[in-house]
């Protein structure tokens, strides 16, 4: 009677664990083997941008519109991002405020979190209401000045919101 060893009976296993590893590294390999060229579409200068990154019609366009912030801030903004453009006063300064906040797997334009620690500082009347697309997503956020969170979190998207009080024209 021929008894198996260990070491023989191991060698199809080990042989199948090593064909599945090759074959997901292959598969994986794939992927990223696609030219850049394939991702990307026509921004209308030209040049190639990653598609739902800012390029061409379905570039990030956000309408901004600010109430009782004083003379010169009020009003209803367009703003376009990737390239840069639109109504709004500082559209450079704007999407790059935009871009510094925005994060893997968090909302730039998410609300103050409920039960909040907040200072009980009144920062005015402004208001602002911002809609349109970012990163793909949809937004429709409100802004105020009625506590610290919220001056805090309408201070960190200075200049695409304007700066009110001490913050005009400067970022917080």
């Amino acid at each position: 009677m021929l008894r198996a060893t260990p070491r023989a009976t191991a060698r199809p296993v080990l042989r199948r664990l090593l064909v599945g590893a090759a074959a997901f590294v292959a598969a994986a390999g794939s992927l990223t083997a696609v030219p850049p060229a394939a991702y990307a579409q026509a921004d209308g200068t030209g040049l190639l941008s990653p598609a739902g990154l800012g390029g061409g019609p379905d570039r990030d366009h956000l309408t901004v519109t600010v109430r009782n912030a004083g003379p010169g801030a009020d009003g209803t903004f367009e703003l376009y991002c990737g390239p840069d453009g639109g109504s709004h006063p500082d559209p450079r300064g704007a999407c790059a405020a935009l871009e510094r906040d925005t994060r893997w797997g968090q909302d730039v334009f998410a609300p103050a979190p409920e039960g909040g620690f907040c200072t009980m500082q009144y920062g005015g009347p402004a208001t602002a209401h911002v809609t349109g697309t970012w990163e793909g997503r949809p937004v429709d956020a409100t802004y105020d000045r009625r506590d610290g969170c919220q001056i805090s979190r309408w201070d960190r998207l200075v200049p695409l919101l304007p700066g009110v009080g001490g913050e005009r024209g400067a970022r917080a």
